[in-house]
């Protein structure tokens, strides 16, 4: 047997055929087209308007092959209709809808399978993807913000870097020339200046293809050893400001895509699996999967939480109340609410916070080599 089927990686997608009782021999990646791809890729903010629009159609009474049929036809992203439209033919040939979104694993994760497929055998489809448009818009939303925070400093130090290499490498030799007429012995801090420039110009190529090497070596290690995805997440959590928002937008994560599941009726310890991918950090899919154990086993959700000793008082405490009064979805509703706010305002405030840090970065950076080029040009004038 030969096929093609999407999967995030080959590993997983052995994993899926040993399931259906094949045992492949090979599974490698399909080669790229050489001239590329007939159109983008699909991206996950596509996937959350998808499933609002299929929600809503099916909630007028629309057919479900009939919203496909519409959704595949109107959309402008070639990749995004060629799916769709395959998805429409699968139902036609008497596929259910879950069992056709598990030919696209990678815009259809795991959850939402599952919820999809709770919905069509509870009768409730339109419900649940009502739940599932409304959880992924709020998801989306929340991951725009946590870029936002993390984008924004990087490019600011990227940019100082790059005004900084320009001055070395363009400023500072022309500087260097007039030094020499002046044959007077340089201040340290200049000679400071001076050498890295020299370094810089002699060796910008080395400079260019270690940060290059760096680079790539990093998000290759990254997307292929968990072990370092651990420790970065861990890492990142440990950052002042930033790593509370990336605490606070875990938590919420955690909250909103537990809350959707339970609701949605998926048991309890199914709905931790699911739920564990998608807080978005190791650190906290590790301790979610604790607390799924331990809640196997007969522990109480909120007892299981606080044994990670990673959750905050208030979030055990509205899980304890949720459990005791039988309403944990909704209790998990109002903390993802709170989280998700708390992840705005600190996103607001840090963006008020970083644009006068920016300046005074920039400033002490360029006006350090301005004053190093100038010291000289003191110097002689004190001593004439």
């Amino acid at each position: 047997m030969k096929g093609e089927q999407q999967a995030k990686s080959a590993n997983m997608l052995r994993a899926e055929l040993r399931k259906q009782g094949i045992n492949p021999t090979l599974v490698k990646t399909k080669p790229k087209p050489l001239f590329g791809s007939t159109g983008r890729k699909i991206t996950p903010k596509e996937i959350a308007v998808f499933s609002r629009q299929i929600a809503t159609m099916i909630k007028s009474g629309v057919p479900i092959v009939q919203a496909l049929e519409i959704i595949g036809s109107g959309h402008k992203n070639p990749k995004m209709a060629s799916m769709v439209n395959d998805l429409r033919v699968e139902i036609e040939n008497g596929t259910s809808f879950s069992e056709s979104l598990g030919k696209y694993p990678v815009q259809f994760d795991e959850l939402t399978r599952n919820l999809v497929k709770v919905g069509e055998a509870a009768g409730v489809l339109e419900t649940v993807l009502d739940t599932i448009a409304t959880y992924k818009e709020n998801l989306e939303s929340l991951k725009g913000k946590i870029k936002k925070a993390l984008f924004y400093p990087a490019t600011v130090i990227v940019v100082a870097i790059l005004v900084s290499a320009i001055l070395l490498i363009f400023v500072v030799p022309q500087f260097e020339q007039v030094f020499r007429s002046f044959g007077a012995e340089l201040p340290a801090f200049t000679q400071l200046i001076v050498g890295a420039s020299r370094f810089l110009v002699s060796y910008w190529w080395a400079m260019l293809g270690i940060a290059i090497i760096a680079i790539f070596g990093f998000l290759y290690a990254y997307k292929r050893s968990p072990g370092m995805q651990h420790f970065m997440d861990r890492m990142m959590l440990k950052i002042p400001v930033i790593g509370q928002i990336l605490h606070n937008a875990s938590i919420a994560r955690f909250a909103r895509t537990l809350a959707t599941t339970f609701k949605a009726g998926v048991p309890l310890v199914e709905a931790l699996e699911s739920v564990a991918g998608a807080t978005g950090n190791t650190v906290y899919e590790k301790a979610t999967y604790r607390i799924r154990d331990d809640v196997a086993v007969g522990y109480q959700m909120n007892m299981a939480m606080k044994q990670v000793n990673l959750f905050p008082h208030m979030v055990v405490q509205m899980t304890a109340i949720g459990e005791e009064a039988g309403a944990l979805d909704t209790m998990l509703f109002k903390v993802a609410e709170f989280y998700e706010e708390e992840v705005n305002n600190a996103v607001d405030a840090l963006s008020s916070l970083i644009e006068p840090m920016i300046m005074i970065f920039i400033g002490i950076v360029v006006g350090a080599m301005v004053v190093g080029m100038y010291l000289p040009i003191f110097k002689l004038a004190a001593t004439i």
